[in-house]
């Protein structure tokens, strides 16, 4: 039996519990936060054990094998040495910590003790991105990709958390280096670095607050940014918005011969032919090629509804599995090492672009919009 922890036991918490609830050969031996009644009311939702208010008490009483760290991203790097230290694998949330070189130290730190960590890049793992990535090692692509296009949209008029962070100034997004673009964009950055090659790939940021935010008198969080991203022959375009409609979560992958779309919302994985067709073929037969992989995708999407494999959240279940598998049998982790650490490193570059640009704009008021660029 695997014994797990959770550290943190706000609203993400529960999305671990009932996936980690759903894995064979798993418990849920521990929960804690440093506000007790949260660890006391996550440990009755889920009839944990024991509930504690210190990380160290709990390590030393319950003895977990795996801790779920899903504390506010400021405290991920100490949380996660404090279990490493302890002799346990951890499962951290995203972002997976404030900067690359927390990252590099808490992997290191996992290696000497031959202990495993994974990042909580979920959306890699649902069934289309699964998809998509056997397409892609079956060789559909011809070859490496040669670009990216990687969406990933929140709506800013979202009920949750979303509205208490635009009404709280003191809200621990804000005090993210990145803001709420360092909460919320690795989904999309981790997709780009899965396929890129080069570890420190060069980054361009173009970032801004929207109309929507300045209209509520709203200046300092970004929430549109453009990025591309190179690394060696392959190019990324990353877009992150609040405002564009309809808002995407989607991964295009263009190769040598072929090409790829994964929608993450509609969970489809649509085939583009590289070659063109004769004559006006071109004008008919595409159409009924995406007419068919659509069809085929819903048909495919009400299957997994109806065997009950279609589930919320369904990339985290896969993700925790994978990551249990892996220490169990001792086999690779489900995300590299160096995917986490070059997402880690984009990310910390987009950043340092974005904070450089706001303070030469800070000198020259009249720029409203910023951008920067690193060789």
């Amino acid at each position: 039996m695997l014994k797990v922890a959770i550290v943190g036991c706000g609203k993400i918490a529960d999305q671990h519990a009932e996936h980690i609830a759903h894995v064979p050969g798993s418990q849920i031996v521990g929960v804690c936060d440093r506000e007790e009644l949260m660890a006391r009311q996550l440990q009755e939702r889920w009839k944990v054990a024991a509930a504690f208010s210190e990380v160290e008490e709990l390590l030393e009483k319950a003895k977990p094998d795996v801790v779920h760290i899903t504390t506010p991203p400021q405290t991920h790097a100490s949380v996660g040495r404090v279990c490493l230290e302890a002799g346990c694998h951890i499962y951290v949330e995203k972002p997976f910590t404030m900067t690359v070189e927390e990252a590099e130290d808490l992997i290191g730190a996992a290696e000497r003790k031959n202990l495993k960590v994974t990042v909580g890049h979920n959306a890699q793992f649902s069934h289309a991105a699964n998809e998509m990535r056997k397409l892609v090692a079956d060789g559909y692509l011809g070859g490496p990709p040669i670009h990216m296009e990687s969406y990933y949209c929140y709506d800013l008029g979202d009920t949750g958390y979303a509205k208490t962070m635009l009404g709280d100034r003191s809200h621990w997004v804000r005090r993210l280096p990145g803001g709420l673009l360092q909460n919320t964009i690795s989904h999309g950055i981790s997709k780009i670095a899965e396929f890129m090659t080069e570890d420190a790939p060069e980054v361009m940021a173009h970032g801004f607050s929207s109309a929507f935010l300045r209209n509520l008198g709203e200046t300092e969080l970004v929430d549109e940014l453009r990025v591309i991203v190179r690394g060696g022959m392959t190019t990324a375009y990353f877009t992150f918005s609040s405002q564009m409609r309809p808002g995407l979560h989607m991964l295009r992958l263009y190769g040598p011969q072929n090409g790829l779309i994964m929608d993450e919302q509609q969970q489809t994985v649509i085939k583009l032919r590289g070659a063109r067709y004769k004559s006006y073929l071109e004008q008919f037969a595409p159409q009924w090629s995406y007419a068919r992989q659509y069809v085929g995708n819903a048909l495919g999407n009400i299957k997994k509804f109806a065997k009950g494999d279609f589930q919320a959240e369904y990339g985290m279940r896969f993700l925790i599995r994978e990551f249990y598998r892996s220490i169990r049998e001792g086999e690779p982790v489900p995300i590299p090492y160096h995917e986490i650490l070059r997402t880690s490193r984009i990310m910390d570059e987009i950043f340092s672009q974005l904070s450089a640009a706001r303070k030469a704009a800070a000198v020259e008021p009249s720029r409203q919009v910023f951008v920067a660029q690193h060789s």
